[in-house]
C-alpha cells in the first residue's frame, strides 16, 4: 500500500503533463505554418493524415491514463446486459482475426490489444492495470504509422500481417475508450456495422451485401486516407472541436464563468422568473464559447441551483429548465458544436450559412423555455430573488470586455479566416485579459489547469467522432444508405410528413444511447437521402432541400440529448439537482414542449423553411423571402406562447381544461406551416388571449 500512493501520485502528474502537452500540440499546429521551421515538412506538423493519427493517439493515450487516475462511471460498478452484449459483439471480430492465419507473433499481439481493450468492461477489477497497459500499447500503432506512413498508405489494401495487428489493436483501443467514457451503445453500433461488412452476404433480401474480408477492412481503417480511423470526420475533431474545448476550459480556469453568471443575472434579475431567465441567458453566453450541451448544463446547474432553491422551484422543473437550455450550446453561434463542423466537411457548405440557419431554432427554443418559465413562476406564485451584492449597476460595463474574443471569432470567420486560427487567437486573448485584470488574475497554475481540462473535455467527444468516422466508412463500403432510403420511402408511402416523423423518431431513438454527433452521422447517411428526395418532389430546389434536411437532422440530434429515457444533458442536470435521471429527462422534454414540434416545419414547405432563413433566401426573391421569414416567425412565436399556456395551464390566471385544449390546438395549427390556416388561427389566438386578459376585469365589474 505504501508504494501504491506514490505511484498514483506520479501517474496523476504524468497524466496532467500529457493533457497539457496535447493541448499545446494542437495550439502549435495553428501557429506552425507561420514559423520559419515550417519549411522542414515534419510529418506530425504538416501531413494532414499524420496530424489526425497523432490526434487519435493522444485521445487514446490520455483517455487510457485518465481511466486509471479518474475512472468514469461506466468503468465500474455492476456489469449489465449492455456490457455483455458489447463483449459478445467484440468476440466475433476476434474470431475473424484468428481465421486470417497470420504468423503467431502478430496474432498474439492483436489478441493482447483486444483483451486489454475489451475485458475490463465485464471484469472491473482488471480496469486499472489493463487501462495502464492500454496507454502503453497505444504508442506502438502510432509509431508504426509514423515511421512507415508512405509505404503503409501505398499498400493499404494489401496489408502485411503487422499492419493488420496494429490496425486491429488501434480499432479496439478506440472502442474501449468510447465504452469506458460513453457506455456500450456507441461501440456496439460500430461493431454491428463492422459485422454487417463481414457477414452481409448472410442477410436475405434487399439488405444483402457482398461482404468483405477482415484484412481488407483493417487495411482501409488504418491506412487509407480520408477513411477509417483518420478520415474526414476525425478531421473535424482535429480542426475544430479541440480548440473550442480548450477555450471553454481556459474561460473557466481564468474565473470568467462566475463573471458570465453574474452578467446574466444582472441582465434579467428583478423578477420571480429570474432564476430561469438567468439560466437561459447564461447558457447562451456559455454557448458562445463551448458548444457542448452536457458541459453547459453542468455549468448553469451548478451555479444556479441555489437560486432555484431560494425561489422555490420544484427540483425536477429546475433541472428540466437547466438541461433544456444547456443543449442550446449546440446551436449557439459562433461555436454551434461538433455537428456543424461535420456538416461543413461532408456537405461542403459555408460555416456562416450554418450559423445563420441555427439562429431561428435558437431563438425559438429560448422563447419556448422563457415563456414556460414565466408562466410557471406566476402559476406557482414564486417570490422574487435579489442579485448578490457583487453584481452592482456598473458590473456589466466593468466586465463587458469578456465578449470581445467572441466578436473576434465572428469577425474572423466572416472574413474568411480558418476557425481554428480564430479560436486560437481568442484563447490567447482570454489569457491576456485574465492576467491583465487584477480582479480576475488567477494563479499561473490555473492556466495549466485550463490547458489540461481543455483536452480532457475533448476526449469523450473526440473518441465518439472517431467512432462515427468508422461507422461512416462501413456504411459507404456496403452501400447500405440507399437501401435504408428505399425502405423509408416504402414505409412512408412517399409521404413527406410521415417520412419527417420517422426521421425525427429515428434521431431521438438513436440519441438515447449515443452522442449527438454520432446520431447525426447515422441519420444523415441513412435517412437524409429519402427525405431530401421527397422535399424535391414537392417542388423545392435541391440546394434548399439539402440545407433543410440536414438542419432538421442536426436539430433533432441535439434534442435527443434531453429526450427520455437517456439524455446526457438531462443526466448532467440530475447529478447536480439530485433528481431521478429518467424523471429529469421527462421534465426536460416537457419544459418548452413546442421545441419538438416546430422542427417539423423545416421540411414540410418553403414557408416552414423560413425558420432557417438561408434556404428561403436561396430560393425566392428577397422581398418575398423577407415576408415569408417574418410571417413564419410571427405564427410560430404566437403558437409557442399558446402551447406554453396550454402546458402550464396558466396565462393571466389558471385555465380551465376546455380553454387549455383551445390554446393547445390553436398553438399546434399556428406552428404547422400553412399560411392561410395560420392567419385564421392567429385571429382565433388573439381572441383567446384577449378574452383571458379581460376576464378578471369583467368579473370584478
Amino acid at each position: 500500500m505504501a508504494t501504491t500512493a506514490p505511484m498514483m501520485t506520479f501517474l496523476k502528474r504524468f497524466t496532467f503533463g500529457v493533457l497539457i502537452a496535447a493541448s499545446l500540440y494542437h495550439l502549435y499546429l495553428v501557429i506552425h505554418p507561420f514559423t520559419p521551421w515550417s519549411v522542414f515538412h515534419i510529418s506530425i506538423l504538416d501531413l494532414t493524415q499524420v496530424q489526425r493519427a497523432t490526434h487519435v493517439f493522444l485521445i487514446v493515450f490520455a483517455g487510457s491514463l485518465l481511466s486509471v487516475v479518474k475512472p468514469a462511471p461506466h468503468g465500474s460498478g455492476k456489469v449489465g446486459a449492455g456490457l455483455w452484449a458489447y463483449v459478445l459483439l467484440c468476440a466475433v471480430p476476434l474470431w475473424s482475426f484468428w481465421t486470417l492465419e497470420l504468423p503467431l507473433a502478430p496474432t498474439l499481439v492483436g489478441t493482447l490489444y483486444w483483451a486489454v481493450a475489451v475485458l475490463p468492461a465485464v471484469f472491473p477489477r482488471l480496469s486499472k492495470p489493463f487501462n495502464l497497459l492500454a496507454a502503453a500499447l497505444s504508442v506502438a500503432p502510432f509509431l508504426y504509422l509514423l515511421i512507415d506512413f508512405t509505404e503503409l498508405v501505398n499498400r493499404a489494401m494489401l496489408a502485411t500481417p503487422w499492419d493488420l495487428a496494429m490496425s486491429f489493436g488501434l480499432v479496439f483501443l478506440v472502442l474501449g475508450i468510447v465504452q469506458r467514457l460513453l457506455g456500450p451503445v456507441l461501440p456496439s453500433i460500430v461493431l454491428i456495422f463492422l459485422l454487417y461488412n463481414l457477414f452481409g452476404y448472410e442477410i436475405p433480401g434487399s439488405f444483402k451485401s457482398p461482404g468483405f474480408p477482415l484484412d481488407m477492412l483493417l487495411g482501409k481503417l488504418y491506412a487509407e486516407t480520408e477513411a477509417g480511423l483518420f478520415g474526414i470526420i476525425t478531421g473535424v475533431s482535429l480542426k475544430y472541436l479541440v480548440y473550442f474545448t480548450i477555450m471553454g476550459a481556459i474561460i473557466s480556469a481564468m474565473g470568467y464563468g462566475r463573471v458570465i453568471a453574474n452578467i446574466a443575472f444582472r441582465l434579467v434579475g428583478g423578477s420571480p422568473a429570474a432564476p430561469g431567465r438567468a439560466t437561459s441567458v447564461m447558457a447562451i453566453m456559455m454557448g458562445l464559447f463551448s458548444g457542448s450541451g452536457a458541459a453547459d448544463t453542468l455549468f448553469v446547474s451548478t451555479l444556479n441551483r441555489p437560486l432555484f432553491e431560494r425561489a422555490g422551484y420544484r427540483p425536477l422543473i429546475a433541472a428540466g429548465i437547466s438541461a433544456t437550455v444547456g443543449t442550446l450550446g449546440y446551436i449557439t453561434p459562433p461555436v454551434l458544436g461538433s455537428i456543424a463542423f461535420v456538416m461543413v466537411e461532408l456537405l461542403g457548405i459555408p460555416y456562416t450559412d450554418i450559423m445563420i440557419m441555427a439562429l431561428g431554432p435558437l431563438v425559438l427554443v429560448l422563447l419556448a423555455v422563457w415563456t414556460y418559465n414565466e408562466l410557471y413562476v406566476r402559476s406557482a406564485e414564486l417570490p422574487t430573488i435579489a442579485p448578490s451584492d457583487e453584481v452592482h449597476p456598473g458590473y456589466l460595463q466593468r466586465y463587458s470586455y469578456v465578449f470581445l474574443p467572441v466578436v473576434l471569432i465572428i469577425f474572423m470567420i466572416f472574413r474568411g479566416y480558418t476557425v481554428n486560427l480564430a479560436v486560437t487567437l481568442a484563447i490567447f486573448t482570454f489569457i491576456v485579459f485574465g492576467f491583465a485584470d487584477p480582479k480576475v488574475r488567477p494563479p499561473l497554475r490555473k492556466l495549466w489547469d485550463g490547458l489540461a481540462e481543455g483536452f480532457e473535455h475533448l476526449i469523450p467527444i473526440g473518441a465518439a467522432v472517431v467512432a462515427a468516422n468508422v461507422i461512416m466508412t462501413m456504411m459507404v463500403l456496403t452501400g447500405i444508405a440507399p437501401k435504408v432510403s428505399e425502405v423509408l420511402l416504402a414505409i412512408s408511402g412517399n409521404s413527406l410528413v410521415v417520412a419527417t416523423v420517422l426521421g425525427a423518431l429515428f434521431s431521438l431513438i438513436l440519441g438515447m444511447g449515443i452522442p449527438p454527433i454520432a446520431t447525426y452521422v447515422l441519420t444523415s447517411a441513412l435517412v437524409a437521402p429519402a427525405i431530401q428526395q421527397l422535399i424535391i418532389a414537392h417542388g423545392v430546389p435541391q440546394g434548399a432541400a439539402l440545407l433543410a434536411t440536414h438542419m432538421f437532422l442536426f436539430y433533432y440530434a441535439v434534442l435527443a440529448d434531453i429526450t427520455p429515457p437517456v439524455g446526457l444533458s438531462a443526466y448532467a442536470a440530475a447529478s447536480v439537482f439530485q433528481t431521478d435521471p429518467i424523471k429529469t429527462c421527462v421534465y426536460a422534454a416537457m419544459v418548452a414542449l413546442p421545441k419538438y414540434l416546430f422542427g417539423f416545419a423545416f421540411l414540410i414547405s418553403i414557408s416552414g423553411m423560413a425558420l432557417l432563413i438561408v434556404p428561403v433566401l436561396q430560393t425566392v426573391d428577397t422581398g418575398e423571402a423577407i415576408a415569408l421569414i417574418a410571417s413564419r416567425f410571427l405564427f410560430t412565436i404566437v403558437g409557442i406562447v399558446m402551447l406554453a399556456a396550454c402546458e402550464v395551464g396558466f396565462l393571466r390566471q389558471h385555465l380551465r381544461p376546455a380553454k387549455r385544449w383551445a390554446f393547445g390546438i390553436s398553438g399546434l395549427l399556428l406552428i404547422y406551416p400553412e399560411t392561410v390556416l395560420n392567419m385564421v388561427m392567429l385571429v382565433i389566438a388573439a381572441l383567446l388571449i384577449l378574452y383571458e386578459f379581460r376576464r378578471p376585469a369583467l368579473r370584478s365589474a
